[in-house]
């Protein structure tokens, strides 16, 4: 059997030579800075969703509710995310060198 060869993943760029190892951890930070403000976006907009409610305002039940829910599967998306990088870091540290 021989091993595949000349797979990339798609739709990602090809790191340049140097500190790709800088640029990895640099995008790492970025996206979970990012997840964590979106998720954090997603809460706050749920929050008004039922202060509006609850005071009368024009938005519907369902709205707001829908807007609960994807807050809520927003955050435990990023839990689980982050449940993922803490289990794989801590994997790295009990390796041998």
């Amino acid at each position: 059997m021989q091993p595949l060869q000349g797979l990339a993943p798609v739709g990602l760029a090809k790191p340049d030579a140097g500190s790709a190892a800088d640029k990895v951890e640099q995008s790492f930070a970025k996206i979970m800075t990012d997840m964590v403000s979106q998720v954090n976006d997603q809460q706050q907009a749920a929050d008004r969703a039922v202060q509006e409610v609850h005071a009368g305002g024009a938005k519907n039940l369902h709205e707001a509710m829908i807007a609960l829910e994807e807050a809520d599967i927003s955050l435990r998306f990023l839990v689980q995310v982050r449940n993922k990088a803490m289990d794989a870091y801590q994997e790295i540290m009990r390796m041998q060198v």
